[in-house]
């Protein structure tokens, strides 16, 4: 792992420009209710890029209007491939809406159009990042509403939410941005660990993120969805007992035991058919010894939780 000193790298950003990028396909219903989120920031982005991948349902119409009536947010248009694309769709579009950006920036966010959150999000992850330096990437803690309650998707606090995810500019480019695959949002984490970063998902009332669709559904189905975990699990690197790990916490979740099923089928099935992986096989052996590393710690501790 490269070490990094934190005289190094500017840490103060009294005046720091965050560009938001969204890719959105068929949001129409909810684009709305994440712009009126955006336009109640204490402090708001510099720029807001919505990336319409495709979309057959008037997400083109809802982001043209907002791009009117707001000079800071701008929207380019995709030809619709047919079908939702997760993973390379998404990143080739946040890809498409980052290049389109013609003004400096010194964060970068990648924002679903399914969620809401507090007034002060933006200024406060801000001022986490100025408070540490060499910080790279954080985000919020993510909850989903569920029968008049907040259920949250967990996630470790060394990990950073995949859908309100945000780099410091000089920790993107290190890491050479975000690879296109269903798991971009776990090699872009383990790559910024290796370079020196530190990353994390923050436990606080104003970075609360309220995600209105259930992680993994937004193609056809959840079972879907968590065989596409698994089989990216495959991608990525991940050793098999911590996928096996993994899966079994998942099985406490929606949906209940058949999720966890789900990905192991989705990983094993990926094995058995020699499936291509992630090309940097330094990367893949450092991933694998840590999750052993972390699998060890929470068996030890009694706690086995992936």
């Amino acid at each position: 792992m490269i070490q990094r000193s934190s005289s190094s790298i500017t840490g103060r950003h009294a005046h720091a420009d965050l560009v938001i990028i969204t890719p959105a396909r068929n949001e129409a219903d909810r684009l709305p209710r994440l712009a009126k989120c955006l336009l109640s920031q204490t402090r708001l982005p510099c720029r807001w890029v919505i990336v319409d991948d495709g979309s057959t349902d008037d997400t083109a119409k809802v982001a043209f209007a907002l791009a009117q009536a707001h000079d800071w947010i701008s929207v380019l248009r995709r030809n619709d491939r047919g079908a939702r694309k997760l993973g390379g769709g998404v990143v080739d579009a946040f890809n498409i809406g980052l290049d389109s950006v013609n003004r400096p920036w010194d964060f970068v966010a990648k924002v679903d159009a399914d969620l809401t959150f507090g007034s002060r999000y933006i200024e406060r992850l801000l001022e986490h990042f100025a408070e540490d330096p060499l910080l790279g990437s954080a985000s919020g803690k993510v909850f989903r509403p569920e029968d008049g309650h907040l259920v949250e998707e967990f996630m470790i606090d060394d990990m950073v939410a995949g859908q309100w995810k945000c780099w410091r500019r000089a920790c993107f480019e290190d890491i050479g941005g975000l690879v296109p695959e269903v798991m971009w949002d776990g090699i872009d984490f383990h790559q910024a660990r290796r370079m020196g970063w530190r990353t994390k998902s923050i436990p606080e009332d104003a970075l609360r993120i309220l995600h209105h669709r259930l992680m993994g559904s937004s193609d056809r189905n959840i079972y879907r969805g968590r065989v596409r975990l698994g089989a990216g699990q495959w991608f990525m690197g991940t050793h098999p007992l911590y996928l096996i790990a993994s899966a079994i916490f998942r099985m406490y979740e929606r949906p209940r035991v058949l999720g966890g099923i789900c990905m192991l089928w989705g990983y094993f099935t990926s094995a058995a058919r020699r499936r291509p992986r992630y090309g940097d096989v330094d990367f893949r052996r450092d991933l694998r010894r840590w999750q052993l590393e972390r699998l060890k710690a929470l068996i030890t501790r009694g706690k086995v939780r992936a």
